[in-house]
Parts: structure tokens; C-alpha cells; sequence
């Protein structure tokens, strides 16, 4: 309706929008919409679940209609999910299954539920159709460059098939002409998660093939065991010539990274992972101490990140990915000045939010925590 408007009355609207959030300061406007209708808010992104399915016992699939702040996104790049859990907001990062060209621009999520994990077991529990969702802009690198490489090999484990599934499925949008292999590997056949719409993929498009590696089932796949030189050479003879998009857990990144490595072929390698950076500290030369606020708690800064200090003095704040992702552990820095282990950026001003997990003191500093 707003684009039908004439120029000067939509340019007067948004004036008008704006003198309305000055005047309902320091809440905000969104503060308000979100009483009558979460989805109204104007500033922040939010997700309705229109859609709950379990594919395997140990994840679940949501379905999710963002809110008009959204701004799409480009496959393989991943979305921080907020719920609120017990009056508390957490935070994680997942990534879509869906193509980024998806008509109705719904997003597809999966989420593989960890028994000790408090946001992926509310999901598993507790998400129905109309729960409300806090969403991020996209982030991430992951993604495939334009043009579109030719040739192209997917290759994922467990749950890392989500960022790699949606390029697929972006590729297949898009009537993408060149070779185009998914490797994937699962324990058992009860594990694989879109086994049937991977099918379906492969059965229409005759250049797209998909292969299913079991690692600890003998029959039941087209490859068996753990990934090797010989399973590349069987799923994409071609590999040397494609660019290869691989996420999944640790000892199947390693493998692959190797196997490239021994070939030379370590540029035509793109990988995501969410797992924690190796931190440069320096624990020899700290000083200081270090206070939180709430709960009184004052220890001498051993020069690790906040988050891991908090800890063994026994203390449990709120934390998602521990690599300065997420965002679930930021806090306020009352006092003192920290250093960004990832980047090595100073924060010295009073009052500034920071995350725990990827700051480290310099000197005296003061948590609100």
C-alpha cells in the first residue's frame, strides 16, 4: 500500500514515523507495536513459526515468516535466533536450509538438539506454530561466488548438511547447468535429514547427484565408512576442476582439509564451522582485577576472556557460541578498559556493551554481571 502512495506523502509518512519514536523515547516505538503484534516492530527482526516437523528423534524444523525488516539472505550464511527462555533471551546461530530464492521468503531451520543445550531443546519441546522468534540480519562468508562455479561438490556431515542444502537448493532455483555432486555423510540411514526432497532433487535435475556416506552402517548407501581419497574420487571424479562447499563436525572437516591439502587443492576448499578461535592471551603479564557487579564477585584477572574467568570464579552468565558470534553473552562494561582477543580492539569507554567470551581485562574493569 505504502508504494502506491505519491513520493512526498510516503516521505511524510516516514517523518511522521520518526517524530513518533523521539516522542515514545526511551522505549522506543517498537516497544509499543510489539503489545498489539510482535511482527509490527520496525527496527528489530522478528519470525513466526508457521511450521513444525521432527525429522529424525534428535532435531526439529522450523518453518519461519520473518518480519518486514528482513532482508533475505545468500545461502550458506547463518542467522542468530533469539527465544525467550524462562523470562531470559537466548541467543544461537543456525543457518538456513531453504535457497535463498525461495518464493514465499519463508526460511527453512534445522536444528539439531543437544542433550544438554537449553535453546535446542526448548525448540525441540516447546516450538508450534505461532511462536514469536527474535532474527538477526544474515552473517557469514560462507556463500558461493557469482557467476556460479560450473562444477560444484557439497560435501556435509550430521547436521552441517543445513548451509550446503541451501546452496543446493539455491543452484536448483536458479536452473544451474553444470555438474553438481552432494556428499553426505550419517551415521545410519535414520539419521540422514531431507533424505526424501534430496532424492526428489536428484531425480529432476539429471546433472545433480546425490551421494550417502553411512559411517557406521556396512550396507544401505552408496559409500560406507568414513570419509577417505577414494569416496572423492567415486561421488565427483571431476573434484580437481569444481569448487567444494563442506561443513560438519571436526574429524570430517579435518579429513577433507587433509586429503585437499596432500592435492593441492586447498583454494577450490570453502568451509564453515562454529567452533570456538584459538585465542591469543597473554596470562603472564595480566594485572588487575576484575568485579561483577550483581553478584559482588571479585577475582585478580588471570588475562583469559571474561566469560572463562566468570566461570571458575563459579559464576554461570548466559553464552551461546563462545567465539564472538553470537552476541547471547554481551554485557555491560561498567568501568576499565578490555581488549577484543579476536581482533585486538581496545574498549576503554564507561557503559559500553561487550562480549565475554572474545574480551579480555586490561587492568581494573567492572562487569555489569
Amino acid at each position: 500500500m505504502t508504494a502506491l502512495l505519491p513520493k512526498r506523502t510516503r516521505r511524510g509518512a516516514g517523518k511522521l514515523a520518526s517524530i513518533a519514536e523521539a516522542l515514545l523515547t526511551p522505549h522506543g516505538m517498537d516497544r509499543y507495536l510489539e503489545l498489539l503484534d510482535p511482527m509490527l516492530v520496525r527496527r528489530e527482526i522478528r519470525g513466526i513459526v508457521t511450521e513444525v516437523r521432527h525429522q529424525t528423534a534428535d532435531t526439529v524444523t522450523l518453518t519461519v515468516r520473518p518480519s518486514r525488516a528482513w532482508r533475505g539472505f545468500s545461502a550458506g550464511q547463518y542467522v542468530r535466533v533469539s527465544v525467550d527462555i524462562d523470562g531470559v533471551r537466548r541467543t544461537r546461530c543456525y543457518s538456513p536450509a531453504c535457497s535463498e530464492r525461495r518464493p514465499d521468503g519463508k526460511l527453512e531451520l534445522t536444528i539439531k538438539v543437544d542433550p544438554q543445550g537449553l535453546v535446542s531443546r526448548h525448540l525441540r519441546e516447546n516450538a508450534a506454530a505461532g511462536m514469536v522468534l527474535g532474527l538477526s540480519q544474515p552473517d557469514g562468508g560462507f556463500t558461493m561466488p557469482q557467476p556460479r562455479p560450473e562444477k560444484v561438490l557439497l560435501i556435509s556431515g550430521g547436521s552441517g548438511i543445513t548451509p550446503v542444502l541451501s546452496m543446493l537448493r539455491t543452484l536448483v532455483d536458479e536452473g544451474h547447468q553444470g555438474e553438481i555432486t552432494f556428499l553426505h555423510y550419517a551415521n545410519t540411514a535414520d539419521d540422514v535429514l531431507y533424505r526424501r526432497e534430496l532424492a526428489a532433487l536428484a531425480a529432476e535435475h539429471r546433472r545433480t547427484r546425490i551421494v550417502f556416506a553411512y559411517t557406521h552402517a556396512k550396507r544401505g548407501a552408496d559409500l560406507h565408512g568414513f570419509f577417505s581419497a577414494g569416496h572423492l574420487r567415486r561421488a565427483a571424479p571431476w573434484y580437481a576442476d569444481a569448487k567444494t562447499y563442506l561443513c560438519g563436525p571436526a574429524p570430517l572437516m579435518d579429513s577433507v582439509r587433509s586429503t585437499f591439502a596432500a592435492e593441492g587443492l586447498s583454494e577450490h576448499l570453502h568451509t564453515e564451522e562454529f567452533t570456538p578461535p584459538k585465542l591469543t592471551l597473554d596470562t603472564g603479564n595480566a594485572v588487575g582485577q576484575l568485579r561483577f557487579a550483581h553478584s559482588g564477585t571479585e577475582v585478580e584477572n588471570s588475562g583469559k576472556p571474561i566469560l572463562e574467568q566468570a566461570e571458575d570464579a563459579g559464576l554461570r552468565p548466559e553464552h551461546g557460541c563462545r567465539m564472538g558470534i553470537c552476541f547471547s553473552c554481551t554485557k555491560v562494561k561498567n568501568t576499565g578498559c578490555v581488549r577484543n582477543a579476536l581482533s585486538g580492539e581496545l574498549s576503554e569507554e564507561e557503559n559500553e556493551e561487550i562480549q565475554l567470551c572474545v574480551s579480555v581485562p586490561v587492568g581494573d574493569v567492572e562487569i555489569n554481571a
